[in-house]
C-alpha cells in the first residue's frame, strides 16, 4: 500500500448478474429494503426507488424460506417494470432460506457468525482443537451444500462478516476482536476454494470505525498473504440518522477508499434507503476526483503501522497534544461570533486582528502581523515569516505550513522549540496522502510537534461538507494523527454548524466525545418497529446524557452484538414489543413499545446514569 498515492486495489472479478463486481468495474453503490419481503408489491416498489435513485444493487431480507421464495415474485415484477438490477438476499440463522433464495437473485449474502452457529451465546468456554475442528467440518458440509445450488443457479455469494454477531467458536479462540473477524471470514472463504467456488464478495462490518478499519486492512494482509484478492463491501453498521450517520459513515467508508480499498459501499441510515444513495455517490465521486493525481513524494515511515489503533507520540503545549483530547480551531476571520453552547470551539481563527466583539472566554488565534499579545491570544506565523518564531515570547505559537513548505530550516526549528502547534493545510488533489507526508517526514525526523488539520471547503449544502469533510479528517484521524482539526468552508452553511461537524467528525473517529452517542441500524425487513420515529422519541428523551452510547436496534439478529459497546439498548423483540439492555444484559423483555421509551429512561435513572437537561 502506498499511503501518499491514491490507487485503487486491484480486485478479481465477481460476476453478479449483468453488473459484475471489482476488477476494473467502478465502486458500486447500493441499498437494502425496508419492507416486509413477503409483501411483493411494496419490496418491488421500494426496489425500483432504490434503482432509480442510482443504486446498482438492491438487497432484501430473507428471514425464512417463505421470504427467501417470495424473491422469485419480486424479482418477477421488478424485471416486468423493466429494471434488471441485480438483487441481493439478506440471510441469518437459517442456510434453508439462503438455499432457497439462491435459486433466484443473483446474489446472497451470508454471516458466518450465524449462518450454522445460530444465535451467540458465548460463555467462555474454551474449545479443543478436536472440539474446534468438529465445529469446522460442521460449517464445510453446511456451506458446500449451498455453494453447490450457487452453481447450479450462477449466483454470487457475500461472506459478511459483522463485528457483533461472532460465533461462540470464534470467540472462544479471538475474543471479540478484529482478528477474529479476518479469522471467521477467512474459514468460510478457504471452504469456498476448496469447492473451486469463486464469485465472492467480502464484509467487515462494525459500527466502531476503529475496528472496522483495521479489520478490512487486516483481511486484505491475509487475502494477500493467501494470493486471494476478493472484491470489498465497505460500510458501517448502525451509522445512524441525520449528519451523524452520514458523518460516521464518511470517517470509516472514507478512511478505505482513501487506501484504494472497496469495490462497493452501502451508507447504512436509519432513514428511507433511497435517501442512502446519493450519499454513497457523493462518496465515490469525492473519492474518484484523486484519480491520477500529481505524484506525492514521502516516505512512510519504518516504526508506523497500519493496524496500530496507537496516536502518534507528540509534546504538550497548552491544552494541545500529549494525551490531550484534540481540539476544534473554528474560522471566525469574517468576524462572525455567534456559537451553538453545546459545540464551542476551543479556539477562534480571527484572522488580521482581534476584533472587539469577540468572546474573551475562547482562545483565539490571531496573524502575527495584527497579534498585540493579551491573554488567551496567540500568534499565527507562516512560510514567510517564520524565522520570527524564536524572538516571540507566546508560551503558545501556531506555524501553518503545507508538505511542499516543509523544509530542512523549520524541521530544525520544530526539533528546537516545543511551544509551536503546526497547523497542516493542503491544496493537493489528494490532500489526504500529502496530509499524511507531512506527518510521517516529521516522524522520520524525530519531531513530536502536536498537528492541527486544516482543510478548505467551498460547499453550501450541509450534506457535501459533512461527507467531504468526514472523509478527509476521518481518514488522517484513523491514522492515529491529529491533535486538532480546523474546517474553513467558503460557502454559506453557518459557521456554528461547522463546529458541531468538526465535533462529530472527532466522535466518529472515536478520539473526543462532545454528545450522546446512537448506534442505530438502517431500516430492513426484519425491522420490528418504526425506526425514524423511534430514534427521533429517544433523541428527544436522551440527547443531552452526552456521557452515554444508546443503541436503537431494529430486532435481535446483530442488536445485542453490534451495540457491544452501548452503555444502553433499545432492541426490538417482537411486533409491537421491545427489549430493553444494560451494556450487553437484557435487562427488561418484551415490553410494549408504547411506552418503551419512558422504561428505557427510567433504566437509566435507576443505573444512576441521568442528568436533567439544563
Amino acid at each position: 500500500m502506498d499511503f501518499f498515492n491514491y490507487k485503487r486495489r486491484i480486485s478479481s472479478e465477481t460476476k453478479i448478474g449483468d453488473t459484475p463486481l471489482g476488477g476494473n468495474n467502478p465502486i458500486r453503490i447500493q441499498s437494502m429494503t425496508s419492507t416486509n419481503t413477503n409483501d411483493t408489491k411494496a419490496s418491488a416498489e421500494q426496489s425500483i426507488r432504490i434503482i432509480e435513485a442510482g443504486g446498482e444493487y438492491v438487497r432484501l431480507t430473507a428471514q425464512g424460506v417463505r421470504e427467501g421464495e417470495n424473491l422469485k415474485n419480486i424479482k418477477e415484477e421488478i424485471r416486468k417494470r423493466g429494471y434488471n438490477t441485480p438483487l441481493i438476499a439478506d440471510i441469518h440463522f437459517n442456510p434453508r432460506a439462503a438455499e432457497a433464495a439462491a435459486k433466484y437473485v443473483e446474489k446472497v449474502r451470508i454471516n458466518p457468525g450465524n449462518f450454522v452457529d445460530g444465535v451467540k451465546r458465548f460463555d467462555g468456554k474454551d474449545l479443543t482443537d478436536e472440539e474446534y475442528a468438529e465445529e469446522l467440518n460442521k460449517i464445510r458440509t453446511k456451506l458446500t451444500s449451498f455453494l453447490n445450488i450457487c452453481k447450479e443457479h450462477g449466483t454470487a455469494v457475500r461472506i459478511g462478516v459483522n463485528h457483533g454477531s461472532l460465533s461462540d467458536r470464534i470467540m472462544s479462540r479471538y475474543g471479540d476482536t478484529p482478528e477474529g473477524m479476518v479469522e471467521s471470514c477467512m474459514e468460510f472463504l478457504r471452504i469456498c476454494i476448496e469447492q473451486d467456488f469463486h464469485d465472492i464478495a467480502i464484509s467487515m462490518k462494525a459500527s466502531n470505525t476503529v475496528v472496522m478499519t483495521k479489520a478490512v486492512r487486516l483481511l486484505v494482509q491475509k487475502m494477500d498473504e493467501e494470493g486471494l484478492a476478493f472484491p470489498l463491501h465497505l460500510g458501517v453498521t448502525e451509522a445512524g440518522d441525520g449528519e451523524d450517520g452520514r458523518i460516521k459513515s464518511a470517517v470509516g467508508i472514507g478512511a478505505l477508499l482513501s487506501d484504494g480499498l472497496g469495490d462497493t459501499i452501502r451508507v447504512s441510515l436509519s432513514e428511507d434507503p433511497e435517501i442512502e444513495i446519493p450519499v454513497a455517490a457523493k462518496m465515490v465521486d469525492y473519492i474518484n476526483r484523486r484519480t491520477n493525481h500529481s505524484r506525492i513524494e514521502a516516505v512512510a515511515n519504518a516504526d508506523y503501522s497500519q493496524f496500530s489503533t496507537l496516536r502518534r507520540k507528540t509534546y504538550s503545549v497548552g491544552n494541545i497534544g500529549g494525551d490531550q483530547l484534540p481540539v476544534v480551531i473554528s474560522d471566525r476571520k469574517t468576524g462572525n461570533f455567534e456559537f451553538d453552547v453545546h459545540f464551542l470551539p476551543d479556539y477562534i481563527y480571527v484572522g488580521k486582528e482581534l476584533a472587539s466583539s469577540a468572546p474573551k472566554s475562547v482562545s483565539a488565534i490571531v496573524d502575527f502581523e495584527g497579534w498585540k499579545g493579551g491573554q488567551n491570544t496567540y500568534p499565527l506565523f507562516d512560510k514567510t515569516n517564520y524565522t520570527e518564531i524564536k524572538g516571540n515570547s507566546s508560551g503558545l505559537k501556531f506555524l501553518e505550513l503545507s508538505y511542499p513548505e516543509l523544509s530542512e530550516d523549520i524541521i530544525s526549528l520544530l526539533k528546537t522549540d516545543s511551544s509551536i502547534v503546526l497547523i497542516v493545510t493542503t491544496n493537493h488533489a489528494n490532500g489526504v496522502g500529502e496530509q499524511r507526508a507531512f506527518v510521517h517526514t516529521l516522524m522520520n525526523n524525530g519531531c513530536e510537534t502536536p498537528v492541527v488539520f486544516k482543510r478548505n471547503y467551498q460547499e453550501n449544502e450541509a450534506e457535501d461538507i459533512q461527507v467531504k469533510a468526514g472523509i478527509d479528517f476521518g481518514t488522517v484521524l484513523l491514522d492515529g494523527f491529529g491533535n486538532g482539526i480546523m474546517i474553513e468552508n467558503e460557502g454559506n452553511i453557518p459557521q456554528k454548524r461547522i463546529d458541531a461537524y468538526s465535533f462529530g467528525i472527532l466522535q466518529a473517529a472515536r478520539v473526543r466525545t462532545s454528545k450522546t452517542e446512537y448506534i442505530s441500524c438502517p431500516s430492513c425487513g426484519r425491522t420490528l418497529f418504526d425506526l425514524q420515529s423511534t430514534v427521533a422519541r429517544i433523541k428527544e428523551a436522551t440527547s443531552h446524557l452526552k456521557h452515554l452510547k444508546i443503541g436503537i436496534m431494529g430486532c435481535i439478529v446483530n442488536g445485542p452484538g453490534e451495540m457491544a459497546d452501548a452503555d444502553y439498548g433499545y432492541v426490538g423483540a417482537e411486533k409491537g414489543k421491545v427489549s430493553l439492555y444494560k451494556k450487553q444484559e437484557c435487562i427488561e423483555k418484551n415490553i410494549p413499545s408504547d411506552c418503551a421509551v419512558e422504561r428505557l429512561v427510567q433504566l437509566i435513572k435507576d443505573n444512576n446514569d441521568w442528568v436533567d437537561p439544563k
